[in-house]
């Protein structure tokens, strides 16, 4: 008696092939015999004047003029909620004197600050209580013209 050449794995893998490839025509023929002429009328979408997407276009009689010149896109020149400095007070959590930085905890609001060595008026050293102004910096907030505080 003969074996057959194919196992069972093989027959069902081919089967399963057989199958997806029938329903793939299926799905293409169903998508060609339902088609209809959708053109980019069917794409185009309408923003109304509370911001929702609507598939309808405005009415032309409540549009509402804007000149260009009022709509402003620049950023001041100090940018924006910049204050003057105001003294802060505040305690050097880590400074390596090697390298010539280190970081000051605001007492006012816990916040890190950065501080160089060039931004020091004498010597700190870690637990100092020190008083400052807070600037920035190229990478955020900076500890500006630090000094020992009594």
């Amino acid at each position: 008696m003969a074996r057959s050449k194919e196992s069972f794995n093989k027959k069902e893998v081919r089967k399963k092939q057989e199958k997806k490839r029938k329903e793939k025509e299926a799905k293409r023929q169903a998508r060609k015999a339902g088609e209809s002429n959708s053109g980019l009328d069917d794409m185009i979408a309408y923003v109304d004047e509370f911001g929702n997407i609507t598939s309808t276009p405005p009415e032309p009689s409540d549009k509402e003029e804007i000149k260009a010149e009022d709509i402003d896109v620049s950023v001041p020149k100090g940018g924006y909620g910049e204050e003057e400095p105001s003294e802060q007070k505040g305690i050097v959590s880590f400074f390596n004197e090697q390298k010539g930085y280190g970081f000051i905890r605001n007492l006012q609001n816990n916040q890190n600050l950065f501080v160089h060595i060039n931004n020091v008026e004498g010597t700190i050293k870690e637990g100092n209580r020190v008083s400052f102004e807070v600037g920035q910096g190229d990478k955020g907030p900076i500890a500006m013209n630090v000094k020992l505080s009594d």
